[in-house]
């Protein structure tokens, strides 16, 4: 029989060795009271010694050149917030901030956005079939510096010799044909997420993308997340072990979180071009419900599939490179919010892999295969952590990121046995923000801060962002390269997206043939046809 281990055997050499593949950033912590003054005495030594990078941020370079000459298209609370992003913030939005700031000095939005660096855009065009929306922003940002005019139609923008590229911030339902008519146009394109409404504008998509010189872009912010780079790091240096179970969630409880927007009191069918917004939808009567709330129908919107879960699924395929799943099966229905909506506010969504095409793993290992858990309501607020479980440790991550140790590790069974780790303790401990502070004020802000989707870190210092995104998507138009969340990994995250829209609607599993890149029919069924029914349920 051997006898266990002394902890009086582990030197700080040995110690050293046994966490050669642990990264050491930001705040950490160590387990065993034995090495802890040396530990945080020696803490440059340990991390030169190490040699840890993490994995950096996107490159970009200059914003150097002719300005960019940009159009808006779709001027709502999302359109809004990407023009704040480029450097041209709305009065109302430059209004909110000024108050933001005098109601709370800890209130830094107007400061950062003051500081922001000028990405050298032209903001030259916004289009909106709302008037008051498309005259707020041309009151907004046109000027002598920076000429801007409103066009009626997105055709005319695509048209139009006068503008280069092209953000759209508009219902789903008209992401993929305003972005397929741009990049035919020879348009730059960044398009918010998720990329298309249905599955045969994906393909067709992916096949305009790659026909154009033309850099095209989603817009998935949390890949600009600094933590998320880290977490890359970790997954690449093997540290968790055979990754068998992710689980990411989205929780709200109020109303701007469950979609019910701000009905504009000058809404009508004389303000609002109806024909224009329903496009391919179905064309019903003029309803200004339908025009500010969409995401709560079929026709418009993508719902907690398309919504929020393009999000989390995104965020975790930028960390595992682990492609579109092997089948998907949803469940759920609409508990809280009956409202008229036809799409679930409470969603669970299961996404399995037999193999995931960049697994990291001992080619000896025979563990593999991986599940993906989704879970979505609308009627509570609770805040839930997206982690990652592997054999050897847990990675928790959100803005910041915290690893635990398995006690069950076979990696790191000796160090758990001398007491350098205590399992379940988090033996690594990432806080990009830990040399400031933040006020978050709402339980909103909270969450898209947890999932990265507000705001990130550069060396302690608090950046937008969707800003640090689309900068990306510029330096790729000025400099050469291919963005970070590009028509590939639009392609993935809009196939996820309706396969479980799919599995909801029909009540059953839904399956992808990875080989010829196609969703497997159901018998009886025309898939798109019952992706975008306006009713609840199908099967």
């Amino acid at each position: 029989m051997t006898d266990k281990k002394d902890s009086s055997k582990w030197s700080r050499r040995s110690l050293l060795k046994g966490l050669g593949g642990v990264p050491l950033a930001g705040a950490v912590w160590w387990a065993g009271k034995r090495f802890a003054d040396e530990v945080t005495g020696k803490r440059e030594e340990i991390l030169e010694t190490l040699d840890i990078n993490a994995a950096p941020p996107p490159p970009t370079g200059p914003m150097s050149g002719d300005p960019i000459r940009v159009a808006i298209i779709g001027l709502g609370g999302r359109g809004g917030h990407l023009c704040q992003s480029l450097g041209f913030a709305t009065k109302s939005r430059m209004k909110d901030m000024v108050d933001g700031v005098a109601a709370n000095p800890k209130d830094t939005r107007l400061k950062e956005f003051k500081e922001q660096e000028n990405l050298n855009v032209q903001l030259a065009g916004v289009c909106d079939v709302f008037d008051v929306n498309a005259e707020h922003g041309v009151e907004s940002f046109n000027s002598k510096d920076n000429p801007c005019r409103r066009f009626k139609s997105y055709e005319d923008v695509v048209a139009s010799p006068d503008i280069d590229a092209v953000v759209i911030a508009t219902p789903d339902h008209w992401h993929a044909p305003m972005a397929i008519a741009a990049l035919e146009a020879g348009k730059h394109v960044y398009v918010e997420k998720p990329m298309t409404h249905n599955i045969a504008e994906t393909y067709a998509l992916r096949e305009a993308a790659r026909n154009t010189d033309a850099v095209f872009m989603v817009g998935h912010q949390h890949r600009q997340t600094q933590s998320f780079l880290a977490a890359q790091d970790v997954i690449d240096k093997d540290i968790l072990g055979h990754i068998s179970l992710v689980q990411a969630n989205t929780n709200r409880n109020q109303d701007v979180g469950a979609w019910q927007y701000y009905i504009h009191e000058d809404a009508s069918p004389s303000t609002i071009d109806w024909e224009a917004f329903i496009g391919n939808a179905p064309m019903v009567p003029f309803n200004a419900e339908h025009f500010f709330r969409w995401r709560k129908w079929w026709a418009y919107g993508s719902g907690l599939s398309g919504d929020l879960l393009s999000h989390d699924y995104d965020r975790i395929n930028c960390v595992l490179k682990m492609g579109i799943p092997d089948s998907i099966t949803s469940s759920g229905g609409i508990y809280t919010h009956r409202d008229g909506r036809n799409v679930p506010d409470v969603m669970q969504i299961c996404m399995d892999w037999a193999d995931p095409p960049n697994a990291h793993r001992h080619p000896s290992c025979t563990k593999k295969g991986m599940t993906m858990v989704y879970s979505a309501t609308l009627g509570n607020g609770f805040t839930r952590s997206t982690k990652l479980m592997g054999s050897d440790g847990t990675m928790e991550l959100g803005n910041k990121l915290s690893i635990f140790t398995d006690a069950d590790s076979d990696k790191y069974a000796e160090l758990i046995e001398a007491g350098v780790f205590q399992p379940y303790r988090p033996v690594y401990e990432y806080d990009p923000a830990a040399i400031g502070g933040d006020a978050v004020t709402s339980a909103t802000t909270t969450y898209f801060a947890d999932k990265g989707l507000l705001w990130t870190y550069r060396d302690g210092k608090r950046v937008d962002s969707t800003f640090l995104h689309l900068r990306e998507w510029l330096s790729c138009i000025r400099n050469g390269g291919q963005p970070s969340c590009g028509i590939d990994e639009g392609f993935d995250e809009a196939i996820v997206a309706h396969m479980a829209g799919l599995s909801y609607k029909l009540g059953r599993r839904i399956d992808w043939d990875r080989e010829n890149e196609v969703i497997l029919p159901v018998e009886g069924y025309e898939l798109d046809e019952v992706l975008l029914a306006d009713v609840e349920r199908v099967g």
